[in-house]
């Protein structure tokens, strides 16, 4: 009978192969929510803040739904663990789109807020439980074509998105970003209500217990310290009074978070993430992914346009080519995985990334266009040939409940060293332009504003960078500028194969040489 065959994929465990189609369409309408929500607010802000006020206010659009999803990854992996995935995809899916038609309807800066951090709670549900229920429903062999779908859409999603925000604003209204998550998102709750069916699971003896109480210290710990890295040399200096009590507070709460998860009969975070090799290792050499993506997320654009002097829609496309690369060398990474193994697959993909990364600053000044367009593509293949074996590794190390906190614990890490790098990131560019502009800060461009106010984290990392940018735009200023717009990205682009040589000597040192894969 089919209740006595072992479990172990989603072939097996009540999805069958004539059934994983439509869940696999909906898993990928899901990620596409979460990952055109990256880019497509971004186009609308001039004319959300121009409605609704609130311009000293609007990066909290963006980090505040950075906020909720990172710090909720961990708490959906442990929940999907304990009550099932469909339960979880299912409440994230909706409260994602309940913050979504709230957003629509915000009438101010701060209720819009509000509104993104309710988004964010459904968003870390939707990232960290599709890729969970990808393993799940394909054996190893089978997963990196899952994988490299998602891939896919995630690099779909970074090109069309800023496209159809500016669409979307020039043609309607900036509340059509927000409406445009409701039919995508009714219809991939609909496919995953009708066709994903998880088997009825043998009860425990004694009643499952949720850890409430750690999951909101590890919430409010997150909340605390991410919020002292996104305000931190933005609203006041890093080494001020409230940035101080900000970061003493989050260490007490990871203090405090340590404490309960060991008294915990079922922690959120359990010791076993940190404690087995291969998780720990992937953990820390994708917290450094996360750091090193900043480096061209947020800096390369403003380099095309003030330094190589392209227009905004051509500076887009020298960063997008990674997008296109990275999906296709993640599809293919199998035939090298199953050579030469996960670890070393990975090592191969971070070490060719640190060259690559070292190789920016040496681009000669100012350069054409397709000399830093070219490096992108490599990296992108590079970076696919590094991520996707270690998820697929880790995945495959762990059963199935065990496999939505080993999946949240990576994704959490990543997240994390995302939100870092564009912190660290940020201080640095800003001291690099503040240093080669004489150390004022002064504007070049008009005299008054200055372009040393401390940078933050996040979409706003690059705040200082922009102000020079304006300058370069009104015709103002000139070759010293666009010199310390090169020296700035160059100092992040040595930070970011910094973060490329830390992975890859994890892996190495850390990382065992074969995964302990577990068997289908």
């Amino acid at each position: 009978m089919e209740s006595t065959r072992p479990a172990t994929h989603g072939a097996e465990r009540g999805t069958g192969p004539d059934r994983r189609g439509p869940v696999v369409a909906a898993l990928m309408l899901a990620m596409a929510l979460a990952a055109l929500d990256a880019t497509i607010v971004s186009t609308a802000v001039p004319q959300i803040v121009g409605d609704l006020g609130g311009f000293s206010l609007f990066s909290w659009l963006f980090s505040g739904y950075l906020l909720a999803v990172t710090v909720t990854l961990p708490v959906y992996g442990k929940l999907s663990d304990t009550f099932g995935r469909k339960p979880v995809l299912v409440a994230g899916a909706a409260l994602f789109l309940l913050g979504s038609l709230l957003c629509a309807l915000a009438w101010n800066m701060g209720a819009l807020i509000a509104f993104r951090v309710l988004q964010g709670l459904g968003g870390g549900a939707l990232q960290g439980t599709v890729q969970t229920l990808a393993a799940d429903l394909y054996p190893l062999q089978e997963r990196p074509k899952i994988q490299a779908r998602l891939s896919t859409v995630w690099a779909v999603s970074a090109v069309t998105g800023p496209g159809l925000g500016g669409l979307l604003v020039a043609y309607a209204d900036w509340r059509w970003i927000f409406l445009v998550n409701l039919p995508v998102g009714a219809l991939a709750l609909w496919l995953i209500v009708r066709h994903l069916h998880e088997p009825a699971r043998e009860r425990p003896a004694a009643r499952a217990r949720v850890d409430w109480a750690g999951a909101l210290a590890v919430f409010a710990c997150g909340g605390v310290l991410l919020a002292a890295l996104v305000q931190g040399g933005v609203a006041w200096p890093w080494l001020s009074v409230p940035s101080l009590a900000l970061f003493g507070a989050g260490l007490a709460l990871l203090a405090a978070v340590v404490v309960i998860e060991r008294r915990a009969v079922e922690p959120i975070i359990p010791g076993w993430v940190w404690r087995r090799r291969t998780i720990a290792a992937v953990n820390l050499a994708l917290g450094a992914l996360g750091v090193l993506m900043v480096a061209p997320a947020v800096f390369l654009p403003t380099y095309a346009q003030s330094v190589l002097g392209l227009a905004p829609a051509a500076a887009g496309f020298v960063l997008s080519v990674w997008t296109l690369s990275w999906p296709v060398s993640a599809a293919l990474s199998q035939h090298v995985y199953r050579r030469i193994g996960f670890r070393n697959t990975a090592v191969l993909g971070i070490g060719a990334a640190a060259l690559l990364l070292f190789a920016f600053p040496f681009l000669p000044y100012p350069g054409e266009a397709w000399q830093p367009a070219l490096l992108m593509l490599l990296l992108g293949a590079a970076l696919g040939l590094f991520q996707l074996p270690l998820i697929v590794g880790v995945q495959s190390t762990v059963g199935w409940s065990e496999r939505g906190t080993a999946t949240a614990s990576i994704l959490f890490c990543r997240q994390t060293g995302q939100t870092l790098g564009a912190a660290a990131f940020g201080a640095i560019a800003n001291g690099v332009l503040a240093a080669r502009l004489g150390g004022t800060g002064a504007d070049p461009g008009n005299g008054e504003h200055g372009t040393g106010e401390a940078v933050g984290a996040g979409e706003h990392g690059a705040g200082a960078l922009d102000s020079v940018t304006r300058a370069l735009d009104s015709g103002a200023a000139h070759e010293p500028v666009r010199r310390a717009i090169a020296d700035a990205v160059h100092a992040v682009y040595w930070g970011a194969a910094g973060a490329a040589a830390l992975a890859f000597l994890v892996l190495l040192l850390v990382a065992p040489r074969r995964f302990p894969v577990l068997k289908d």
